[in-house]
């Protein structure tokens, strides 16, 4: 019987992996990663309306979804749709490409890898777990990391689903800001969203930073308190 559980675990374990590879495989062989230009943009994007709109928040949903930058989704938004459209249009994609990662790896990988994870993957369970939205929102306003490794550990995790998707969407929201505001190539000097760019830029990387340093450490220390206390109790 438990050969039988550790087998399938193995199955479902390199199933996983399997997927995984074979998602970078179609990103080469499709050329998504180079479908968001400004070209593709002018010619099925700009004009057509609501289909025009809708195109968009599809094609960056499996952009970001599958690990592309979503940098390049607000840039293009802007340059779309201008910085209040192309702002929510963008951060749409963007929290959709979120909800696609987190639940493929929610659903395909989280009992496998929990079940089998290294010291490593649980002190990332630890850490997103002791206050899922905050420390969320931490990891997306440090300017550090992979969306996509992000949503991958989060959805193996078992952190919630809701404080996940909306401390991500949240946590987007200044660099969307920023590379909009730099895409739409709006009236504003370039010498003023440049300033306004790197204002938001260390505004979100203080506040996560501060954030970090609060209840990061808080973590630390239960780690710390955790590892002595089965050090005393054998």
């Amino acid at each position: 019987m438990k050969a039988s559980r550790d087998i399938r675990s193995l199955g479902k374990a390199a199933l996983f992996l399997v997927s995984l590879a074979a998602i970078g495989w179609l990103v080469q062989k499709t050329g998504i990663a180079s479908l968001l230009t400004t070209n593709w943009i002018d010619a099925e994007v700009r004009g057509q309306g609501i289909a025009g709109e809708a195109l968009f928040v599809l094609i960056g949903t499996a952009f970001t979804a599958i690990g592309l930058p979503r940098q390049i989704v607000a840039f293009m938004g802007g340059y779309a749709f201008g910085i209040v459209s192309g702002v929510a249009l963008a951060l749409l994609a963007t929290v959709l490409g979120c909800v696609l990662a987190f639940s493929y790896a929610r659903i395909m990988g989280q009992k496998v890898v929990l079940k089998r994870a290294p010291r490593r993957i649980r002190k990332i369970d630890a850490f997103l777990s002791r206050s899922p939205f905050v420390m969320t929102l931490v990891i997306r306003l440090l300017p550090v990391g992979s969306n996509f490794l992000t949503c991958l550990a989060a959805g193996v995790s078992s952190i919630g689903a809701v404080s996940f998707v909306v401390g991500s969407g949240i946590g987007y929201i200044p660099q969307t800001v920023i590379f909009a505001l730099v895409g739409s190539g709006s009236s504003v000097s370039s010498e003023i969203q440049i300033a306004i760019s790197a204002l938001l830029f260390l505004i979100s990387g203080g506040v996560g930073l501060m954030l970090y340093r609060q209840y990061g450490r808080d973590v630390s220390v239960s780690d710390q308190d955790a590892d002595q206390s089965g050090q005393g109790n054998p």
